[in-house]
């Protein structure tokens, strides 16, 4: 687990951008998982300013988003289905048939996640992984439980991370109280992980990621277990990182 440090949010977007960048010069067939949220606004941001003037080339991409309200259809602005492609995919040259969102509309969600889990081993898993992390430390919506669910799955919202999204709503009661999730496990497949965070009030979480235990009560402690994981923080998100550990490799003991 590497840990970077950076200055600004913008930073944070700019580092992130170069890592995803990387990955498909390296491989222009890559096979990218996606987040939502403002923390990786500033990543997209930087990908399309790339993709346009010096032509980062994502025609043969695929991706693969976390998550998706249920209940909510891709027309609807506060749907992460509108918010990809607002900030990102109409930008950019990715074909649409290589886009892949979970469908919150699906009557079963049960068959819709398990669709979903075939799509992505048809491609043969992910490559690079994008996380956020909530303020409870869940990553996708995989809220803190007794158990690290597995695969995609519908999930109901915890209390604290209903409070935190309902910023992007009118009212607190509009947002909605389940979603469905890529899981765990599907997670842990990716080659490669980049664990994105900004603000103060992420740095708990963060720290619990890096340093705590790993058990499902902080669902992002997983990541500890995986062999290629880049942590890009801003200084507030890093206040309860140990100062020893920035910007080296580290393991848990290292905390």
């Amino acid at each position: 687990m590497r840990i970077i440090i950076v200055d600004s949010y913008e930073r944070l977007g700019v580092e992130a951008a170069n890592i995803v960048a990387g990955q498909i010069y390296l491989k222009p067939d890559s096979v990218l998982g996606l987040a939502t949220g403002s923390t990786p606004v500033s990543m997209y941001q930087r990908l399309v300013a790339v993709h346009r003037t010096v032509g980062l080339d994502f025609s043969q991409v695929t991706t693969f988003n976390l998550d998706e309200y249920i209940g909510m259809g891709p027309e609807n602005p506060q749907s992460y289905h509108y918010f990809m492609w607002e900030n990102f995919f109409k930008h950019i040259n990715i074909r649409p048939e290589n886009v892949h969102i979970p469908n919150g509309m699906a009557e079963d969600m049960e068959a819709e996640g398990e669709r979903y889990e075939r799509l992505i081993e048809d491609q043969g898993g992910i490559d690079l992984q994008v996380l956020g992390i909530g303020q409870n430390a869940h990553i996708g919506f995989n809220e803190p439980d007794v158990k690290f669910a597995a695969t995609t799955h519908k999930v109901e919202l915890d209390e604290e991370t209903i409070q935190a999204n309902s910023r992007f709503f009118e009212s607190i009661s509009d947002v909605p109280r389940y979603a469905v999730s890529m899981g765990i496990k599907t997670i842990m497949m990716a080659e490669h992980v980049v664990l994105l965070a900004s603000g103060e009030n992420k740095a708990k979480a963060v720290h619990r990621a890096v340093c705590g235990d790993v058990t499902p009560e902080a669902p992002a402690s997983i990541l500890q277990l995986h062999r290629d994981v880049a942590v890009i923080v801003d200084r507030e998100a890093a206040g309860m990182l140990p100062q020893t550990i920035r910007g080296v490799h580290i393991t848990r003991k290292d905390c």
